[in-house]
């Protein structure tokens, strides 16, 4: 008998199409955990949208949802759909999905905007450090010192985007690495719970361009250099909270759903709803060259983008002239403020 999740669903119901990326790609092990996430959660994938720009990620929203809405934008004009559709229809998920070129070079703009107003999207960077598409070149978020197969080394500081997103105002900002499924799995499904915008750093190697010695971003690389901030577990607001943990050791972050971030804490006592010492933290691992993963930072009572501008719970479309045109004195009146 086939497994059902708590809305009646078998896993195949969060399947999409076949990957036609390379084997073994980091990308594919994200697509993975996202079909689990939303599985385990119970979201109905019809009221699910997914986007993306242009890039080997932006393929990803095919290999999952296949019944969810999708649009496939302009490169690095993602961040603009996205923001069309959630005002559009308040009651979808949006999950944006990214690549490191796709947000860090000619969508850096749309980014910086996005990040700052805070609109309810679950926003992933599949990030390789390269562009996979046109043969490896190096991509905004490339390290210092690294180096190409060819042997070129990069003269470019990188982008570091969990650390913009954070100072610019997004409310949950999250580095993972694709080759650790329980801690990705985790940090989806807390994003999926959040409300307003969810960044998500995903270090998922290229295995055709960017997985050799001398890549900062390789599978061996980041094994050898990820400081995990936490041994991280959700639980679902729907599930009773039973965690079994020594006084002093953990620390539980309410999400706007009711629903929990369960941090079981470093000796250094971190604090992810703290936005500076999330940013120290990000400059201290960078100066080691390693990565911080886990939740960084979370401010689950930040208004949303969504609920700044007013707009009504029913989606735009479906309401009816009488609620979209004014009548006579309703112009009356706004005429008679200009006077």
């Amino acid at each position: 008998m086939a497994k059902l999740n708590r809305i009646g669903l078998e896993p195949i119901a969060y399947r999409g199409g076949k990957t036609t990326l390379c084997a073994g790609c980091g990308h594919n092990a994200i697509t993975e955990r996202l079909i689990e996430s939303f599985f385990e959660l119970g979201i109905d994938p019809t009221q699910v949208v997914k986007l993306s720009g242009i890039g080997c990620s932006s393929k990803a929203p095919a290999y999952f949802l296949g019944s969810a809405h999708g649009f496939n934008s302009v490169h690095g004009r993602m961040p603009s759909v996205a923001t069309g559709a959630v005002v559009a229809n308040r009651q979808l998920i949006a999950v944006g999905v990214s690549g490191d070129g796709d947000t860090g070079a000619i969508g850096i703009g749309q980014f910086v905007h996005l990040m700052r107003r805070n609109l309810p999207l679950v926003y992933i960077i599949e990030d390789n450090g390269c562009y996979g598409l046109t043969k490896g070149q190096f991509s905004p978020t490339a390290d210092l010192g690294s180096t190409l197969k060819t042997g070129v080394v990069n003269d470019l500081p990188p982008i570091d985007t969990c650390a913009l997103a954070i100072e610019l105002g997004a409310s949950f900002v999250a580095r993972s690495f694709s080759g650790d499924s329980k801690q990705l799995k985790a940090v989806l499904k807390a994003a999926l719970s959040h409300r307003g915008t969810a960044m998500i750093d995903v270090i998922s190697p290229c295995v055709t361009f960017n997985d050799h010695e001398g890549s900062t971003k390789s599978y061996s690389y980041v094994k050898d250099h990820e400081e995990p901030l936490a041994d991280l577990s959700f639980v679902p607001f729907f599930e009773d909270v039973t965690i079994d943990y020594d006084p002093g050791t953990s620390t539980s972050v309410m999400l706007h759903n009711g629903s929990k971030i369960v941090l079981t804490k470093m000796a250094e006592d971190y604090q992810p709803t703290d936005k500076m010492s999330a940013l120290r933290l990000l400059h201290e691992t960078m100066a080691r060259g390693e990565y911080a993963t886990g939740i960084l930072y979370v401010e689950p009572d930040k208004q949303d983008f969504v609920d700044l501008l007013g707009v009504v719970d029913e989606p735009l479309s479906m309401l009816d002239e009488a609620r979209t045109r004014p009548g006579r004195a309703a112009l009356d009146e706004l005429m008679e403020s200009f006077r």
